[in-house]
């Protein structure tokens, strides 16, 4: 069966920068003001790209209606996405919105992370001024996790993450900061939502262990899926694109569609395209450049880009923590495409990037207040 998606190609600060002829991404700072509609046929078929139709909003219907009908009410779906306003995360006395871009730290207590493994996880004066910087530092969140997942990582036992992992959310919920869980295995996920997490971020996107599905939709919580392509312990391997960006969106569709399916609510679903994992660097970048097409997925969405090996990359091979300019730079991409949630290392660094950018959004809306009409 064909396959239908619709991509923003063309982002406007303001709605009056383009005459109203833009759309809001998601009920955020970002608009849209013209799109690519690309058929494709199915994988079966060889996952060719057979068209793409170039429009801007108030061709989008026209561009609609000449679809073939088993395209049309996916198409129609998606459009509605794009301009779907997501409420806040509610998790008990915290909140964290969705209509502005909100940071995200990573706290990681393994040995062999690749930016800062083992500087926190035997060390818990270390990892506790850590997760008070973050917070004093603006992070809306703190995701903790006990298992490295950088290529070549070995599987840790779920005894072990736990052991790892509960000190840390113990911790970090006595700061009264909301808190995700990086993890795969159900265990640790029951762990630290007792110990006092409030969110799921799965790398496997709930496939790694058999009963994350069921056990997700039975306790309610937020979860983020992110894609990779592996589900066994290395989560980096069984990459094969025929195009890595639609690739990328039928994954993250399939799995959403499975923890619908499981009983996992709409509005309690996440999603992340997964930068890094078993993608190569032009793959990467292909990724990157086609943020904004996630929002047709109609989820909130996360970028975890920070310090990855692709800035090393791009800059003389530049060690993890000689990367913080790379880093600022593709979280003003995710910025730039409406996303959500960004997941750093630098939280301080990269909320000062992020209030300069509101700033300039906001001063974006009355630019044109004083032009004649």
């Amino acid at each position: 069966m064909s396959a239908v998606y619709i991509r923003p190609t063309a982002l406007a600060a303001s709605p009056q920068s383009e005459e109203g002829e833009a759309i809001r991404l998601a009920g955020g700072m970002v608009y849209a003001s013209r799109f690519a509609v690309i058929v494709r046929d199915s994988a079966e078929d060889g996952g060719r790209v057979v068209s793409r139709t170039r429009c801007g909003v108030e061709a989008m219907p026209d561009v609609l209606g000449a679809l073939p009908d088993d395209l049309a009410a996916e198409a129609e779906a998606q459009w509605g996405n794009l301009t779907l306003a997501h409420p806040p995360l509610e998790m008990g006395a915290r909140t964290v919105r969705m209509d502005q871009p909100q940071v995200v730290g990573i706290l990681n207590v393994t040995p062999d992370s690749f930016s800062d493994g083992g500087a926190f996880m035997d060390d818990p004066d270390a990892m506790r001024t850590q997760a008070a910087a973050m917070c004093e530092g603006g992070a809306a969140m703190i995701d903790i996790g006990g298992e490295s997942t950088r290529p070549d990582a070995r599987e840790v036992w779920e005894g072990d993450e736990i052991a790892r992992v509960v000190p840390a959310v113990e911790t970090v919920s006595g700061m009264g900061a909301a808190i995700s869980v990086d993890t795969r295995k159900v265990g640790v996920m029951e762990a630290a939502l007792q110990a006092g997490a409030h969110v799921v971020n799965d790398v496997s996107a709930l496939r790694h262990d058999p009963r994350a599905l069921e056990f997700v939709a039975d306790r309610g919580v937020p979860v983020i899926l992110m894609h990779a392509p592996g589900d066994g312990p290395n989560p980096h391997e069984d990459a094969d694109y025929g195009n890595v960006v639609l690739d990328v969106f039928d994954g993250l569709k399939e799995r959403r569609d499975a923890a619908l399916a499981a009983g996992i609510a709409a509005g309690r679903i996440l999603l992340d395209p997964g930068i890094g994992f078993g993608k190569s660097l032009a793959e990467n970048l292909a990724l990157i450049n086609a943020l904004p097409l996630f929002h047709a997925l109609g989820h909130p969405l996360m970028l975890g880009v920070s310090r990855k090996r692709m800035i090393g990359a791009l800059s003389n091979e530049a060690r993890a923590h000689e990367r913080l300019g790379g880093s600022i730079a593709l979280a003003m991409k995710g910025m730039e495409a409406g996303y959500q949630l960004l997941r750093v290392h630098d939280v301080a660094e990269t909320v000062q990037a992020r209030n300069v950018w509101r700033g300039l959004r906001d001063a974006a809306l009355t630019d044109f207040a004083e032009l004649p009409g």
